[in-house]
């Protein structure tokens, strides 16, 4: 790209802990081999640094908590560079936490305590200016639709966790991202959003469609899995990066698709590639 694209990312901050185990439990079951670990997460973090990994300029535009989880739960971010000027600390309130198992297959199961997350309410909002935002749905709908009449440039919509979501946010919408889940929740909605939907399959690679006509279709390179988690926001950072920088849309999803394979091969939910990793 000629020029460095800027991107605000309206989303969560989580501190993640980590269990790996050989297998899941099963209800009433206690598993006793699993090895624990911290790492910075939240759907809004993880896109973030995976987008200033590509080279953007991000401002992470969330909420925090006035707890020790909370400069944990940055410090990545921090460290690599991340603007955290629109980044808010609330009194009185946890920050997010996941809690998250990860077993030998690297599939994951995971609960969030949204904390701060759950209550970043519109009238905290500020926006950037920027050539994109990428939002998701751990923050509160009244947020992103706020976010979605005030901005005017390049808007995508990670539409996880899956939940349903209002014409006034999908009318509004350029790029939306979906899983199959995801896609089953929106339902009738997808039928009738105008801009441009990527819908992800895991291994399987993911397609860019318009008006339900494919647009692009890409394949992973294949991996040894060792954690899914942050895998879907890889994708979604490097998807919107690449777009809003005026790459094609088939070339845009061959980038996403390697992003998010190559953070599948590596531990935790911020565990994204560069650009050189992805030789991009």
């Amino acid at each position: 790209m000629d020029k460095q694209v800027s991107v605000a990312v309206i989303g969560s901050v989580n501190l993640d802990i980590v269990a790996r185990v050989r297998e899941f439990p099963v209800p009433g079951e206690t598993v006793t081999n699993a090895s624990l670990s911290r790492f910075g997460g939240g759907k809004g973090a993880n896109q973030a640094l995976a987008a200033h990994r590509l080279g953007a300029k991000v401002y992470m535009v969330a909420c925090v908590g006035d707890d020790a989880a909370a400069e944990e739960a940055l410090q990545t971010l921090r460290s690599e560079g991340v603007d955290l000027s629109y980044c808010h600390t609330l009194a009185d309130t946890s920050t997010g936490q996941a809690l998250i198992v990860v077993n030998e297959a690297g599939e994951n199961q995971i609960v969030v305590a949204p904390g701060a997350n759950a209550v970043f309410s519109a009238q905290q909002l500020k926006l950037p200016a920027t050539d994109a935002i990428i939002a998701q749905l751990e923050v509160p709908l009244n947020t992103i639709a706020s976010a979605a009449r005030q901005y005017k440039g390049f808007f995508c919509l990670n539409a996880a966790p899956a939940k349903p979501v209002s014409s006034e946010i999908l009318d509004r919408v350029d790029l939306l991202v979906v899983n199959e889940v995801e896609a089953q929740v929106l339902g009738d909605d997808l039928s009738s959003f105008q801009g441009l939907l990527a819908t992800t399959y895991g291994s399987r690679g993911a397609v860019l469609s318009r008006d339900g006509q494919r647009v692009a279709s890409a394949l992973p390179p294949k991996i040894e899995v060792v954690d899914t988690t942050g895998a879907g926001d890889a994708f979604t950072a490097a998807l919107t990066v690449c777009m809003a920088g005026g790459m094609s849309p088939a070339d845009s999803l061959e980038v996403a698709c390697r992003a998010g394979a190559l953070t599948a091969t590596r531990a935790g939910a911020q565990s994204s590639p560069t650009a050189a990793d992805i030789g991009w």
